[in-house]
């Protein structure tokens, strides 16, 4: 069973920073995209960043150039660098996984998400 542990949120002002660290462990997939969703407060799930095993990334235009993704060495280990932060960043971010067997996706995996707030 594969679980994803997320660390690193909490509260900034307006113009901090904060990292997100997101480590699976369980995951036996040689290949799979690694990524951060947000939820605000009656809003839908949204995309913020991706990468894959390659380290091709993909990132929502509403952080482009103020967030970076990345992974670890280890590759089952994924970080956000969120710099810039303003206060519509503000919502639980959730770590995801998604497993592939040669080219057929499998079913994703979730983090249970970390609360970003960011002060004005």
């Amino acid at each position: 069973q594969v679980q994803l542990v997320e660390s690193g949120g909490g509260l900034v002002q307006a113009g901090g920073s904060l990292r997100l660290s997101c480590a699976a462990s369980g995951s036996t997939f040689s290949i799979n995209d690694m990524g951060w969703y947000r939820q605000a407060p009656g809003k839908r799930r949204e995309l913020v960043a991706r990468i894959s095993t390659s380290g091709i990334t993909n990132l929502a235009d509403s952080v482009k150039g103020r967030f970076t993704i990345s992974r670890g060495n280890a590759k089952n280990t994924v970080f956000l660098q969120m710099n810039s932060l303003k206060p519509e960043d503000t919502a639980v971010y959730y770590c995801n996984l998604t497993p592939y067997r040669g080219a057929i996706r499998l079913d994703d995996y979730w983090g249970q998400g970390t609360q970003v707030t960011v002060s004005s």
